[in-house]
This record gives C-alpha cells, sequence and structure tokens, in this order.
C-alpha cells in the first residue's frame, strides 16, 4: 500500500500542509517539536481512524480551530487508487469517508490501509501493562480479520452492557436474570477472540523468535505466554472453550456481584513476554526491553508481508535516537528489506540519510519547522 499525497487542515501545529511522497522511503528531519511526528500521526488517522500520539481526538486540533481534516490518497492492489478523509470537529464528532462517501461505521476503515507504526512509547508494549499488549495483539489481528475486529467490537458492546446490569441492578435475582440474558453472547463472542488471540500467538512465535535475533544479535530466545481464563485455548474445540468460559464465569459469580463489574473474559487476558524464560517486564534491562519492542513491530512487517495483499504503510517515529549507529543500520536493513512504503522522522537527518538506499525518484527528504514543511537541501 502507497500513500502519494497528504494535505492536512488545521492538525496540531500544521495550518495548512500539502506533500507528494515517494512510493519507497519518505524522510522528515527537523529538532524536535517541529511537526514531524504530526505528519506521521496523520497518516496514522487515514489508516486507523485514530492517533498513535493522544487517544483524545480534541488533541489534535490546531489553537483556535474549530476541528480539523486530513485527506490522503493511496494505491493498492485490491483498490487499485482511493482519498480517505478524516474530518473532526468539536461537538459532532469525527467522520471517516473513502473518495467523499461517509462511511457507515468508521471501524470498517481497519484494514483498508495496513499500517505499522514505531514510536519512543512503544516501551509501554514491555514495560507497560497487560492493556498495552492486548492493544497491540488486538490491532495486529483486526488488520489481518474484518471478522475478529467486527467480534472484539461486539465484545466491548457486551461488556459495556453487562456491567451496567452489575452496577446498577441492586436486587440479586433480577441481576442474575439479566446477567443472563447477556452471557450467551459474551461466552459465543468472547470464546471466538480467545481462539484466535491464541491461533496467531502461536503463528506470530517464529516471526518474533527470527526478527529478534536480527535487531539484537544475542543468543536469547523471545517468547511470551498467552494467559487468558483457560490453559492452552488451543487444545479445546470451540464448544468446550464456551462451556469452559461459561463455568468460570459461574466461579466468578460472587466477586462480580460484589466488584460490580465482569471479571472473566479476553479483555482480563494478560500476553507475558518473555527472554530465555525471564518476564521481560520485571527483569528485562533498558536495551532489552527496546530491542524487543523494535522486534515485536519487525515480526508484525514479515506477518502482514505474508498474509495481505499489500504490505503495510511503515511510520517510525523518532525510532532511532537511543540506537547505536550499528543497531540503526542492522533495524533498517531488515525494515527495508521488504520494500514497505517507510516514513520516518529524524533530528539528526545525515544518520538516516547515509543508511537509506539513494533512489531519488522513489524518496523525498522534507525539513520541518514549526508546523512549516519544505524540500530538504
Amino acid at each position: 500500500m502507497i500513500n502519494t499525497s497528504l494535505e492536512i487542515f488545521g492538525f496540531r501545529n500544521h495550518e495548512h500542509t500539502v506533500l507528494q511522497w515517494g512510493k519507497n522511503v519518505n524522510v522528515l528531519v527537523g529538532p524536535n517539536g517541529a511537526g514531524k511526528t504530526n505528519i506521521l500521526d496523520a497518516i496514522h488517522y487515514l489508516c486507523m481512524s485514530r492517533s498513535f500520539v493522544h487517544p483524545s481526538d480534541l488533541y489534535a486540533i490546531r489553537k483556535g480551530h474549530q476541528g480539523f481534516l486530513i485527506k490522503g490518497h493511496f494505491e493498492g492492489s485490491i483498490r487499485s487508487s482511493f482519498e480517505v478523509g478524516c474530518a473532526y470537529k468539536r461537538g459532532e464528532g469525527k467522520t471517516i469517508t473513502v473518495n467523499d462517501s461517509p462511511l457507515d461505521r468508521i471501524s470498517d476503515l481497519i484494514g483498508m490501509v495496513p499500517v505499522i507504526s514505531l514510536a519512543p512509547d512503544d516501551k509501554k508494549l514491555t514495560a507497560g501493562g497487560p492493556v498495552e499488549r492486548r492493544t497491540f495483539v488486538d490491532g495486529m489481528i483486526s488488520q489481518l480479520s474484518r471478522s475478529y475486529l467486527k467480534d472484539l467490537v461486539e465484545y466491548r458492546r457486551v461488556i459495556r452492557q453487562r456491567n451496567r446490569v452489575l452496577s446498577e441492578v441492586k436486587d440479586p435475582e433480577m441481576r442474575l436474570m439479566q446477567i443472563d440474558a447477556w452471557d450467551q453472547k459474551l461466552i459465543e463472542v468472547g470464546s471466538g477472540i480467545v481462539k484466535r488471540r491464541a491461533e496467531i500467538l502461536s503463528e506470530f512465535s517464529g516471526y518474533l523468535s527470527r526478527a529478534y535475533q536480527k535487531v539484537a544479535s544475542i543468543e536469547q530466545q523471545p517468547s511470551f505466554r498467552y494467559q487468558t481464563f483457560i490453559d492452552d485455548p488451543l487444545e479445546y474445540s470451540q464448544e468446550e472453550l464456551q462451556n469452559q468460559y461459561r463455568a468460570k464465569l459461574r466461579e466468578f459469580e460472587q466477586k462480580e456481584a460484589d466488584r460490580e463489574q465482569t471479571l472473566v473474559g479476553p479483555h482480563r487476558d494478560e500476553i507475558v513476554f518473555l527472554l530465555d524464560d525471564l518476564e521481560v517486564r520485571k527483569f528485562g534491562s533498558q536495551g532489552q526491553h527496546r530491542m524487543f519492542a523494535l522486534a515485536l513491530k519487525l515480526a508484525q512487517l514479515s506477518l502482514y508481508a505474508e498474509k495481505l495483499d499489500d504490505l503495510p504503510i511503515l511510520l517510525l517515529d523518532d525510532v532511532f535516537g537511543d540506537l547505536d549507529p550499528r543497531k540503526t543500520e542492522i533495524f533498517l536493513d531488515a525494515l527495508l528489506s521488504h520494500e514497505a512504503q517507510t516514513f520516518i522522522t529524524a533530528a539528526n537527518p545525515e544518520l538516516i540519510l547515509n543508511l537509506i538506499p539513494q533512489q531519488e525518484e522513489h524518496q523525498t527528504v522534507w525539513q520541518v519547522e514549526n508546523g512549516a514543511v519544505r524540500s530538504y537541501s
């Protein structure tokens, strides 16, 4: 997939920015705070309908504006040429359009333009809480499978309704009756999510192992342990998994009533990252955290390259600032070997420009200063 052009109105520190991209490597250089990350974030909005910088759309509006507009033109194998727009206005919310036609559901955008983003904040993947790792896994699978994303959206809806019953209905018999009405859907959709996560993670382990050996260049074995309401979901049929889920809900019935929230299901899962059987979150050094996060994204790229008709767009935001020149060269070589369209931000342009292949007709280099963009020279 290739983003050929981008236009931004009232987005963060950009008043009006128009850019034409090369199909291979595009580099944005400039000091911190200049607006480089904002351009990558605008592309991410057109791929995933949201920011990778901040969860609230309000923070993306430029000071003095009531909203923002992002438009991008894309080319790919399934859709040869199409335009995606993302508009957000205070009090009215967000609209996603494809070829000027609004999407019925914003989630319909996911997977249309596959994307992988790498940023300094990716350390949360290994050092943060379970939600960071669930978000990574769910985002990865959702771009591969529209049915998985549909189940995820439905599961979250059921959890919200079920939690409302737990918190608002005080009569035990009435609460149990209403909870039972939601449980069949919860079990059906939730067990499917668990099964799909287990399948993808099992396949993903090989990609991760190969990626880590490339970027770390040391003899350590990366792995992960998927923790859900049952040990090794792959050993069970879908029907058996649903029965186990139902039994676990009954076991936690009183605890859920006491805490007024659903305590069993994929929204409580954990993915434990390991290096030589030691948990990275607890025992990993700063360098190991960094290498593991980079390996995860490189493994994701390899997985997408085999599963999708179009290579994903790569967004590399200040990825190389804390890597030594040798690690930077190794990681860039591994990424660029896939030939995906790549966007790189860098405060130090010389390091990056010396390492990427010089193909002037297929790449661009831009200087960004205070939200203004010009050709780099």
